[in-house]
């Protein structure tokens, strides 16, 4: 499942904003305070009002009027993916709708669309559709043979107006897409990495994956030694090559029933503890432990990876980002490193400029309007070292 395109109205510094023909490994550049953050906080907005409900996602953003576009408070905000994605073994490109309002000064979902085109003609079928809390959703949509008139719907009530319907619909697999959805967003990484929670013993608990903040990477560590040691060994290997002296990296548990990593220098015969370790150290096996999952995310945002690391690693991580994309899940990656873009594809880099307070966002292929942000000094002095711009002069 690939996102192909986001329309973003009315969300911070997003007062109108669409990105269209999303690679699988899209970076992101621009100066600060330009959005980039932003950007990515979408998805975390979404996959927080799918855990919780739309008033808590907001809350955590510091409410409705803090998010929404200043002097649009009596607008909607305003979020559309399209994302491709199989039905029955046929591809289907499916658009997400949300609307999300205030009454009262209290938020809520005023409209929520789950759509897509049943044949090759025709207009897009609405499979689910919701406002303020009422709405349907089809449950015999895989059924293409069926005319429109065919098609059963399910009338429902949530709960309260401000949970998604995706979120209860999505659990039950005679809604298709919602279905899909749902898990998409679910199994979405978007990295607050804080090498800080990272450190330190943690309780002997269980882990799959990375969390956001990175505050479970000794358990996850122990997982792919213990069920996937093929997987494991690459990482080390991997770690081996890229910080000088590591020879050893492992879970140990302590007689208080609790994790922490060690780290093995060849140098020295007793391994240091990851409070000893530098922070570079740190977010590189971090990096590794998350690319090289298992199970990959369907969807990764890593704001920044260069900081803390060495600019010769950045060139090697990049590509290793792009493979992450290539096996299956989608990368967004912001930077303002020449080092980490100098091993990206010109299509696949995209960059935030801000106009009179609100971000507009172009492709790095667009000539004519690399032109115009040249001569307007928009474009960063950092990206003439990339040998894209030959013959625009600064």
């Amino acid at each position: 499942m690939k996102i192909v395109s986001i329309k973003i109205k009315n969300y911070r510094a997003f007062e109108s904003l669409e990105i269209k023909e999303i690679p699988t490994f899209c970076v992101i550049i621009g100066a600060n305070g330009t959005g980039k953050s932003t950007l990515f906080d979408i998805f975390g907005f979404l996959r927080d009002a799918l855990k919780n409900n739309i008033r808590q996602a907001l809350q955590i953003r510091g409410g409705f009027n803090e998010v929404v576009t200043r002097g649009k408070e009596k607008e909607d905000i305003e979020i559309e993916l399209k994302f491709r994605m199989n039905i029955l073994e046929t591809e289907r490109l499916v658009t997400y709708v949300l609307n999300v309002g205030q009454e009262e000064r209290r938020p809520l979902v005023k409209r929520e669309i789950l759509r897509y085109k049943r044949g090759e003609y025709g207009s897009p079928y609405h499979f689910l559709d919701f406002q303020n809390g009422k709405g349907y959703a089809i449950t015999n949509e895989e059924n293409f043979e069926q005319t429109d008139e065919e098609l059963e719907r399910e009338e429902q009530q949530l709960e309260s107006n401000d949970i998604l319907a995706i979120k209860g619909l999505g659990q039950f697999q005679r809604f298709k897409a919602a279905s899909a959805f749902r898990s998409l967003i679910e199994n979405w990484h978007v990295s607050d990495f804080h090498i800080s929670d990272a450190r330190g013993s943690k309780d002997a608990l269980y882990a799959e994956h990375l969390s956001p903040t990175g505050d479970n990477m000794a358990l996850v560590a122990q997982y792919i030694y213990q069920n996937h040691p093929d997987i494991f060994q690459t990482i080390l290997t991997k770690m081996q090559e890229r910080v000088p002296g590591i020879s050893k990296v492992e879970a140990k548990e302590t007689e208080d029933g609790r994790l922490i990593l060690k780290f093995q220098d060849q140098a020295f015969k007793d391994p240091f503890i990851d409070r000893y370790v530098s922070d570079g150290t740190m977010k590189m096996f971090a990096y590794l432990i998350l690319l090289f999952d298992p199970k990959p995310h369907p969807l990764l945002c890593v704001e920044e990876p260069e900081n803390q690391l060495y600019p010769s690693l950045l060139h090697e991580l990049a590509e290793e980002f792009a493979s992450y994309a290539h096996r299956g899940g989608q990368v967004f990656v912001s930077t303002h490193s020449p080092d980490f873009l100098n091993a990206v594809p010109l299509d696949s880099i995209f960059w935030l400029i801000k106009e009179q307070g609100t971000t507009k966002i172009f492709r790095a292929t667009d000539s004519e309007i690399l032109k115009n942000l040249v001569q307007a000094g928009d474009l960063p002095g950092y990206l003439w070292n990339q040998g894209w711009f030959e013959g625009v002069a600064p």
